[in-house]
């Protein structure tokens, strides 16, 4: 049972204070009192370093889609783990990668391979400014895309500083961010067509691109309307600047990503997650007139860009292993896994007569102990109350074997079974149950 303060991984911990702040380099897998270390993974399952086994519902917060150790993916990687790693020279891998992913993305031409989905956005947004030449981006409240100053803005806005519904403030998410980043970063609100074409059009002048993850993870998992976003395309076409779709996440939807679901092709598009296989990647995708600020060939390009493990053979193998692994059929699975554990913990939900429900789309999925319907960012905020539920929910999940993020997100992966998708749902109708005896 978690906690438990003699277990080895509250002696890691401790070890860890001394030689890393708060004994933690990612803040994402912090715990109190305590993260539980991982041993070893193998399908859809993770070991602790006590002996623990669990049904990993977070997956590396979603970059696992074939779970932990995939045959296919350990054969590519051992293979080229034995003729080099790295090399300051362009590898064939990084062809085979590019043409499937160009193949897959309806709206991309050309792509480039970074280290993180983070570095991924960055450089999106530094292409915008340099296609042009513009320097206001605009991003949707309570969006998460990454650690770049610019994309942090309002990340995690509360009631007392976020400002009225048509007119979102800039809140920094870091202390110590320049205002001027606030003054360049407009904030739109997630899912009001007329709220966000308004603050665009304003600001239209200075306006670079707009970017938007189709369905947001710490906005609250709720899926955009179609008509959301083809008034984004429509108003970015009508002031020029560029529409950007961040599917670091949400390339996980489908065969053609979200914008295959959507039907809407933005002008530029970040990956990243699953596309290396479980190894660091990230990659900016769009129509060649764009992606041409990074063409060297006639000299400085208008964006210089280097990265000294960008597009390593082996997360290149790796990922094109786990691409080609997601054909239609495995989609379909997932679809099938993701609707079974939303519509069984909904049903739970109704038993237990505690307020909730589930969100999400193909195999992610999101839990909130709300009655009202989450449409964004403010609509998923929690209570104080609806705090505590889902911190007994994720604890009563973890002690019945289910490791699932600490603020509700589940991520499915392929090795599961109808078994585990069994587990998972009588998990969460068990977890429900301490909710409603706290509550």
């Amino acid at each position: 049972m978690y906690p438990d303060l003699t277990s080895r991984s509250k002696s890691l911990y401790d070890r860890a204070l001394a030689s890393m702040p708060g004994g933690n380099t990612r803040t994402t897998v912090f715990m109190k009192p305590y993260p539980i270390y991982a041993a070893r993974g193998k399908g859809c399952r993770v070991w602790d370093v006590d002996g623990n086994q669990l049904i990993d519902c977070i997956n590396n917060f979603t970059s696992l889609i074939h779970g932990h150790a995939h045959p296919a993916i350990i054969e590519a990687t051992t293979r080229q783990l034995a003729l080099g790693t790295a090399f300051g020279l362009p590898t064939e891998s990084e062809l085979d990668l590019a043409e499937l992913l160009v193949a897959r993305l309806p709206s991309a031409d050309q792509i480039r391979f970074a280290n993180s989905g983070t570095e991924a956005v960055m450089m999106a947004l530094k292409a915008a400014r340099a296609f042009t030449g513009r320097p206001k981006i605009a991003k949707c409240e309570g969006a998460y895309h990454g650690s770049y100053d610019y994309a942090e803005v309002s990340l995690d806005p509360t009631p007392a500083n976020w400002g009225g519904n048509n007119a979102p403030v800039s809140v920094p998410y870091a202390k110590g961010t320049p205002e001027n980043v606030l003054a360049d970063v407009i904030v739109i609100p997630f899912n009001d067509v007329d709220g966000a074409v308004r603050l665009i059009r304003e600001h239209s002048k200075e306006l670079a691109c707009v970017l938007v993850d189709p369905m947001p993870n710490r906005a609250g998992l709720a899926p955009a309307d179609k008509s959301y976003l083809q008034a984004l395309r429509e108003v970015t076409r009508e002031v020029g600047a560029l529409l950007i779709f961040d599917e670091v996440i949400t390339f996980r939807l489908g065969y053609h990503g979200a914008q295959g679901l959507w039907n809407i092709d933005p002008d530029l598009t970040t990956l990243g997650k699953i596309i290396g296989g479980g190894f660091p990647v990230g990659a900016i995708a769009g129509r060649a007139e764009v992606m041409a600020v990074f063409d060297p060939r006639h000299g400085k390009p208008a964006l210089p860009h280097g990265g000294t493990f960008s597009a390593n053979p082996v997360t290149m193998r790796a990922g094109l292993a786990a691409m080609q692994l997601l054909d239609q059929a495995a989609f379909a699975r997932l679809n099938a896994m993701g609707e079974a554990v939303r519509t069984g913990i909904n049903e739970a939900f109704k038993r237990s007569g505690v307020p909730g429900s589930v969100v999400g789309l193909g195999s992610l999925l999101k839990v909130h102990f709300s009655a009202r319907p989450i449409r964004d960012y403010r609509s998923a905020y929690m209570t104080e109350e609806e705090a505590k539920h889902q911190a007994i929910f994720n604890l009563g999940l973890l002690n019945r074997g289910i490791l699932a993020a600490g603020y509700g997100l589940m991520a499915l992966s392929t090795p599961m079974t109808d078994a585990d998708i069994a587990m998972i749902v009588a998990a969460a109708e068990e977890a429900l149950s301490d909710v409603a005896a706290a509550a």
